[in-house]
């Protein structure tokens, strides 16, 4: 499986122009409000399993709207204030950015690197993420799977991406696609991106500068 680029020199040849970061497990640090459901609801947050696997999958790429499909889960776990306050607390949970990752975006964009984001994300989300969060003003360009209609990695995913950065006249081979999920990483790269597995600051830090990006 081929997820990091071990020949430095191949790094360090390659002209890369645009970077491409994953969302939550790099951008997004929070952890996963699933952890804070079962800390406060303890097995009950199993109720919501089904939900997760089922209708947020057609949610995540705009088939399904979140706030209708998540209301007959919601009694099962116990959870009394509507619809509204769950989906508030989910997004306020998960709303903390790694200050590092977005301070090194920042000085990649001072060299003329392009920076977008890509992730699984449902419409409301989206929204939160771009405004809330402020991300939209942090990156050049947002792809979302709720907007896109395809989940990260199918490859019309991919290939949306490569749509738009054609219209940039950018050519996916000079991008860097970085993600935390290994398989994801893999597609990437056999689909023709520089990509790279998101472990650590620490060694996204080392990556980068063998691209020559920081």
């Amino acid at each position: 499986m081929r997820i990091i680029q071990n020949n430095d020199n191949y790094m360090e040849n390659q002209n890369i122009k645009a970077v491409i970061y994953d969302g939550d497990g790099m951008v997004i640090s929070s952890e996963t409000y699933y952890l804070a459901l079962l800390r406060e609801f303890g097995s009950r947050a199993e109720s919501l399993n089904d939900f997760f696997a089922n209708e947020f999958q057609q949610c995540l790429i705009g088939d399904g709207d979140l706030k209708e499909e998540i209301k007959p889960y919601l009694q099962k776990l116990g959870w009394k204030k509507g619809e509204e306050a769950f989906i508030e607390h989910w997004f306020e949970s998960e709303s903390k950015s790694d200050a590092d990752i977005i301070d090194s975006i920042k000085k990649i964009k001072l060299k003329g690197i392009k920076c977008y984001l890509a992730s699984n994300q449902e419409k409301y989300r989206t929204d939160y993420v771009m405004k809330n969060m402020g991300l939209a003003d942090v990156f050049d360009k947002i792809f979302f799977s709720s907007r896109v209609g395809y989940l990260k990695p199918q490859r019309e995913f991919f290939e949306y991406i490569e749509r738009e950065l054609a219209a940039e006249e950018l050519d996916k081979h000079d991008a860097l696609f970085w993600d935390d999920r290994g398989k994801n990483v893999e597609l990437a790269n056999d689909y023709g991106f520089n990509a790279e597995l998101y472990r650590n600051f620490e060694v996204y830090v080392q990556i980068m500068k063998k691209y020559k990006l920081l």
